[in-house]
């Protein structure tokens, strides 16, 4: 009499993906109708059954209350045998401790725990459409990689957002220092409206929208998931907007200040402080890519987008210094060569000091 044996093996990408899950952070429990025995050999093949987690059965979890569940599901890995009555149960039990649950499902009777759990996840091919209707997701391929995936590209997604919040409020912050501190000391506005028109749109707008094209950083599988009521200002943003903001807007007052105490006409300091608020913004852009890891570490080239638009502005700057009816329209004259290193030399010390804080915290 021959043996024969059915095998339907977990997808190649599988394992990889909740060893990845692991490292950020992210729990990965298997929910199935399958015997509790072929459940925990799947479940070891993955590693999803780690020491210290063990299975449980339906039969068993439709024994227990609510407050048993909310404390069994701490250590439970693999729930086995289980109806779709259960996997609702479980979902609200996960999110009674604290956790942010994403759910997949296919079939009808899978509807409630996907419309209750955080994120929904419903199978693009073999999913119902009763399952795909009560999802916030539909995976086109039925890949639990595909999910791993995303939340990587989530996570970059967010970070370029906070990144382009940072970039542009820390620059606006600086416009608003030099202005208002060279009014108090009465030495009038450092930069006239349209100046600060062409601050806020050209020389802004570009690396803030590159910004929103940063590539994902390296390590980014690595670290623990966000809380979900913590805000753009966290680990210390807003600190870092408030200090930039005020470093960007002195080293531009200091271009004009300098150029009133050189006896240099109104013209010259005007065009002093424009290049200095300029130039220092657009190289401050390169600082935000990252909270914590150094420019140097990320490579200058990795954000091509950046570049780019970092050439551009500039392109565009000198455009509007070097162009005599621009000069008119801008209130800009060419500036001594003197006058130049000097407003170039401060433009870099936003780079400087933000490199050096970020070693200082390491």
């Amino acid at each position: 009499m021959a043996t024969f044996a059915i095998m339907d093996p977990p997808r190649s990408e599988a394992k990889e993906a909740v060893a990845l899950c692991r490292r950020a952070g992210i729990r990965t429990v298997m929910i199935t109708g399958d015997h509790r025995e072929t459940a925990e050999a799947i479940a070891r093949e993955l590693n999803i059954l780690q020491p210290g987690y063990h299975s449980l059965t339906g039969d068993r979890l439709e024994q227990m209350s609510e407050e048993e569940l909310r404390e069994k599901v701490k250590c439970v890995a693999v729930f086995a045998r289980v109806s779709p009555e259960h996997k609702l149960r479980i979902v609200e039990a996960l999110k009674y401790n604290g956790h942010v649950v994403a759910m997949t499902g296919d079939g009808v009777n899978d509807a409630p725990a996907l419309k209750r759990a955080d994120i929904g996840a419903a199978m693009g091919i073999s999913g119902t459409e009763v399952a795909k209707e009560a999802s916030d997701m539909v995976l086109q391929d039925d890949n639990f990689a595909t999910i791993v995936r995303a939340v990587a590209e989530g996570r970059t997604i967010y970070n370029n957002i906070r990144s382009s919040v940072h970039y542009l409020l820390s620059c606006n912050t600086g416009e608003i220092v030099a202005i208002f501190t060279a009014l108090l000391l009465g030495l009038g506005s450092p930069l006239n409206p349209i100046q600060i028109l062409w601050l806020n749109l050209v020389t802004d707008g570009p690396p803030a929208l590159a910004l929103g094209l940063e590539p994902p950083q390296k390590g980014i599988m690595d670290r623990p998931p966000r809380k979900p009521k913590e805000g753009l200002f966290s680990e210390g943003v807003g600190i870092k907007i408030l200090w930039q903001g005020i470093l960007i807007g002195f080293l531009s007052l200091a271009a004009y200040w300098l150029a009133l105490s050189w006896g240099r006409t109104m013209e010259e300091a005007h065009t002093m402080a424009f290049i200095a608020m300029s130039m220092s913004q657009l190289v401050h852009s390169f600082n935000v890519r990252s909270l914590k890891q150094s420019l140097f570490t990320i490579g200058f080239g990795t954000n091509r987008s950046l570049l780019y638009a970092f050439m551009v502005s500039s392109a565009a700057l000198f455009i509007v210094i070097f162009t005599p009816f621009l000069r008119g329209v801008f209130d800009t004259v060419i500036l001594r060569p003197s006058d130049w290193a000097l407003v170039l030399g401060l433009s870099v010390i936003p780079l400087v000091l933000v490199e050096i804080s970020k070693l200082a915290r390491k």
